[in-house]
């Protein structure tokens, strides 16, 4: 494990973390910028920061902590892990936690809070800024026993399935509200044989968390069909994994992913690509897929991807099809939390930092990011793609974060092998949901 400073960076050291991480496969590092700013006062100190940023998300975490650095003469160590849950327990076991860390879901923050491992962040924010600038329903997400413990900086939308509008236009096809007008307009794209001749792309490689994009599929189809109360009864383990409609919620995704001519390569390039590669393939030339579901972040590699679309024209997304009209607009998301394991001048003043919205703004700015600081202007973000994702992310009739990251690391962990288990063993999923089954009662 090595810290590489935001900053200072050297190309040798650069090309030394490339070989380390071709090797390890399970660990990421990048340095940027390789200009030392000039301080405006003495140095604060470094602070080092934990988390899975990589590619275009830590290169715009980078250009948000710039000013700080800059202002501050602080260094902003990054290091960067895609097992983060393991090299957390393993740090914090170890008596050396990172200052601060950048955890994906508000279940491990619980863990973690419940434990003593992290700081009350209201010891030191300004709390009357907090929450004017923050929804009381977010603010109360990141507190645990009275004390707030995490910031929710960067949330997303994962009520987004991915086209592109001119591919749609001239197969004169229109996009589907519901599910089984979801489901016709596939089987029509397959029997066409047009171009697309693929109605999806799917994609579940993510290193050590391979199988969460499809545990976002299951996530919002049991959301959209049996509404929050079951959803949350499926987070507390209230009912079983093999409950009928968790089954239900596997088997409906397993409708697209596994439907012969739905995917190109079916199961097999499912497992093996990437899920930033799969966002690719409905804006290449010519494109291998009409759609793609993924969270609203995937504007951002689609733009990066392909600079020359212009989002609205050639990339859009349209909202998750209805499957329960009961549960209408009903929405899934994500966030990354600000939390803190050491109490120190830097890490008080960088935390502080990134809970404001000039901070923010600053990601908004370069797109694939969604603040929930209201005091971000929509006008920062950069188009009408992400204008509209955060629309739909703050005016969602129902919102709930992704189920498979409200719950226990060990059971999330146990529903994503669970997720490529079915994917290649579709006729064993009793089984597999009895597994996942067996590691919820372990750990609830």
């Amino acid at each position: 494990m090595r810290k590489v400073p935001l900053h200072r960076g050297k190309l040798w050291l650069g090309v030394v973390m490339v070989i380390v991480v071709a090797l390890l496969g399970s660990f990421a590092c990048t340095t940027t910028p390789t200009t030392t700013p000039t301080p405006t006062v003495s140095p604060i100190g470094d602070v080092e920061v934990l988390g899975t940023w990589g590619g275009e998300e830590l290169a715009s975490f980078n250009a948000m902590v710039e000013p700080w650095q800059h202002d501050t003469g602080g260094i902003v160590y990054f290091t960067g892990t895609r097992d983060l849950n393991a090299i957390l327990k393993t740090r914090i076991e170890a008596g050396t936690p990172p200052d601060i860390a950048i955890l994906p879901n508000p279940g491990l923050m619980q863990t973690l809070a419940n434990e003593g491992d992290l700081i009350p962040l209201n010891n030191f924010l300004d709390m009357t800024t907090i929450n004017q600038d923050y929804a009381k329903g977010w603010v109360d997400l990141g507190t645990v026993s009275g004390n707030l413990y995490a910031i929710f900086m960067k949330a997303s939308s994962k009520g987004t399935i991915w086209y592109n509008p001119k591919t749609f236009t001239a197969n004169n096809w229109t996009t589907p509200q519901t599910w089984d007008e979801m489901i016709a307009l596939s089987d029509q794209i397959v029997a066409a044989k047009a171009t697309p001749a693929y109605p999806w792309s799917i994609a579940v490689e993510s290193g050590a968390a391979s199988g969460w994009p499809g545990a976002d599929w299951i996530d919002q189809i049991l959301l959209s069909k049996y509404g929050p109360d079951v959803s949350d009864q499926w987070v507390n383990h209230q009912i079983p994994w093999t409950d009928p409609r968790v089954k239900d919620a596997f088997q409906m995704f397993g409708q697209v992913a596994l439907t012969q001519g739905y995917v190109p390569g079916g199961a097999t390039a499912i497992l093996a690509t990437n899920f930033q590669d799969g966002t690719y393939l409905p804006y290449e030339t010519p494109p291998k897929a009409a759609m793609d579901y993924l969270g609203d972040f995937a504007a951002g590699f689609i733009s990066t991807q392909f600079p020359s679309l212009v989002a609205g024209a050639d990339y859009n997304f349209y909202p998750f099809p209805v499957i329960s009209s009961a549960y209408q607009n009903a929405v899934t998301g994500g966030a990354d939390l600000v939390v803190a394991f050491k109490d120190t001048p830097a890490v008080r003043s960088l935390v502080t930092y990134l809970s404001t919205a000039g901070a923010q703004a600053i990601w908004v700015k370069r797109g694939g990011f969604t603040s929930v600081n209201n005091k971000v202007p929509l006008s920062d973000y950069p188009n009408i793609v992400t204008q509209n994702a955060a629309k739909q992310l703050s005016s969602a009739a129902i919102f709930r974060f992704s189920q498979d990251d409200a719950m226990p690391a060990p059971v999330e962990n146990a529903f994503w092998a669970g997720v490529l288990n079915y994917l290649q063993n579709p006729d064993q999923l009793d089984s597999i949901l009895q597994n996942i089954e067996s590691v919820a009662v372990a750990n609830y």
